[in-house]
This record gives structure tokens, C-alpha cells and sequence, in this order.
């Protein structure tokens, strides 16, 4: 697949250029060129960036948190968003949500680098979303961190942590490889996260 890789000098991208390309993937400089846009980029950068790709007819893969995604929700071509790509994240945020049906309060702390630009980030905005209750967030950022979250759920006399940490950058590429492999069989418009296709 030919794919335009937005953001391929970043934290991800310069693990995500060598995988997409150990995976039989041809990296391409411009929206003519390219199949499919995977963007990592910035919130500033990536609605304009997701724009151009769907002006030019090409489905996106988008990483890229604290955006608005919903100015690309009727577009005519896929536009797929998960707000973590590590296959663990995914996970937590599946589990939180079934343990918030059964004890009655939570928590979430997320932990970044100090270079992340939005807080809270888009994981624990997602993991809040699921979970029954309003679910209050703690956001830290601090450096020599990369990506980490933990959900307290409380009950009487117990308490259920499910924490899920990224070590490595190098835990997205299972999920971007298996978005890439779904992208172009999604409807046209916004599809949001990887649990359809675990």
C-alpha cells in the first residue's frame, strides 16, 4: 500500500516509517501518490491534514489526539481515528468499561512526557466516555515518561486497579498495521477506534 505518513520525523514516526516499511509498505511524499494518509502529527496540524486527504479522495488513519473529529464525520471517504493504538490500551478501556457497571466509583490517572500537548489525553478521555458515572481524570506530565494509564475503580472494601503501560512507541505499529488493513473496507465518514476490529 502506497501511504502518506504525516508527522514521520515525530516521537511515532520515526518508529511507524520503518515498521510500515518492513511490512511491504511503500512510503510516498504527496496525497497524489498515496492510497492512504496515517497521520501523527500535532492538534493543530491534523484537521487540515485529514482535510486534504479527504479532498483528495484518500482514507486516513489518524493517531494524532485533541483534534476535532467531528468536523470529519460525514466524509465521503474513511476516515479512521483511535485515540491509542497499542493493543493493551485498548484493552484497559474495554475492561474499565465493564468493571464501571459494577462498582460504583472511579478514577483515571494518565501519565505522559512533558511534550505531550493535550491533557487530558485522548486515551483517558475515551476510557471516561465508556464508563458509567462521571469519571474524573488526573493528568501528569513529566519527562522520562512515554505513555501510562490507570483506572481506580472503587467499591466497598475493594479496589480494582487496571493500568496499562507504554514503554516503547514501537506498541502502536501492531495497531496502525491492523487499521491499515481495515481502512479501506470502512463506510465513508468518521469510524472511531480499534475495538471493532479485535
Amino acid at each position: 500500500m502506497k501511504i502518506l505518513l504525516n508527522g514521520r520525523s515525530g516521537k511515532v514516526g520515526l518508529v511507524l516509517a520503518p515498521a510500515l516499511e518492513a511490512a511491504g509498505h511503500t512510503l510516498v511524499d504527496s496525497l497524489a501518490d498515496a492510497e492512504v494518509m496515517v497521520d501523527f502529527t500535532a492538534p493543530e496540524a491534523a484537521l487540515a491534514n485529514v482535510q486534504a486527504a479527504v479532498a483528495a479522495q484518500v482514507p486516513s488513519v489518524v493517531g494524532t489526539t485533541g483534534w476535532d473529529t467531528g468536523a470529519v464525520a460525514g466524509a465521503a471517504v474513511p476516515v479512521f481515528y483511535a485515540p491509542n493504538f497499542a493493543i493493551g490500551a485498548v484493552l484497559m478501556m474495554r475492561f474499565a468499561a465493564e468493571a464501571s457497571q459494577q462498582l460504583g466509583r472511579a478514577e483515571i490517572v494518565e501519565l505522559h512526557a512533558d511534550t505531550k500537548r493535550d491533557a487530558p489525553s485522548g486515551t483517558a478521555r475515551a476510557t471516561a466516555n465508556r464508563m458509567q458515572g462521571e469519571v474524573p481524570i488526573h493528568s501528569v506530565r513529566l519527562p522520562g515518561l512515554v505513555a501510562h494509564q490507570e483506572v481506580l475503580l472503587g467499591g466497598t472494601g475493594e479496589l480494582l486497579t487496571i493500568r496499562h503501560d507504554t514503554t516503547s512507541r514501537e506498541a502502536f505499529i501492531p495497531g496502525v498495521l491492523l487499521a491499515l488493513g481495515h481502512v479501506s473496507s470502512l463506510p465513508p465518514g468518521l469510524t472511531v477506534g480499534l475495538d471493532s476490529f479485535l
